[in-house]
């Protein structure tokens, strides 16, 4: 049985610096996927994921063992995704050209190349969309749909409580919708589950 993440920090503030490599390994695309969600960018990604995992390293001595290490994590994420989006005000948030390579349908035959191009097209509508949406709902969306954490996860990232999380997501999925149904999208869209 692998060490858990409050293990390995542990063994890291003891001297086991390939502990941190560890979470590294576990945690690297999980937050660069968030990062992505949020930015929009993969070179933005990229270099935020890697900022977020160097202020780990050199914050984790003073890390509280009460919280848990990936919420913390994400809360490091996080925050440089805000100070990144502070300092870019009125650009694009979502680059098109580095949007998901098309949303995944569970479907039992091999998709067509028509059905390919139009999950790309439908991934780069809902993107668009999702970086239309004020900074609050974004987060919550791309933590609780795209990472998959409970409430309570969430609620622990952002340091608010659970009923603002559910209630920012309520509200960011009803505004997605909207915007969706306005590019044409009048069907169910199940929000693409895959990393980029």
């Amino acid at each position: 049985m692998s060490p858990t993440d409050e293990e390995l920090v542990e063994a890291f503030r003891g001297g086991e610096l390939s502990a941190f490599d560890t979470l590294v390994a576990r945690w690297e695309r999980r937050i660069r996927g968030a990062i992505h969600r949020v930015v929009g960018n993969e070179d933005d990604a990229r270099d935020l994921c890697q900022e977020t995992f160097l202020r780990a390293y050199r914050g984790l001595g003073s890390f509280k063992s009460e919280a848990r290490f990936s919420s913390w994590l994400y809360q490091i994420a996080l925050n440089l995704c805000r100070d990144r989006m502070r300092r870019r005000r009125g650009r694009t948030l979502v680059s098109l050209d580095d949007v998901e390579e098309g949303a995944q349908e569970l479907v039992t035959r091999r998709p067509s190349a028509f059905d390919l191009v139009e999950s790309r097209d439908l991934a780069k509508t809902v993107a668009a969309a999702i970086g239309e949406l004020a900074e609050e709902q974004r987060e919550v969306i791309v933590l609780k749909e795209y990472q998959e954490l409970t409430f309570q996860q969430v609620a622990e990232v952002l340091g608010v409580p659970v009923s603002t999380v559910k209630t920012r997501l309520y509200r960011g999925l009803a505004q997605l919708r909207e915007r969706l149904e306005r590019h044409g999208v009048r069907r169910a869209v199940a929000v693409p589950a895959t990393l980029p």
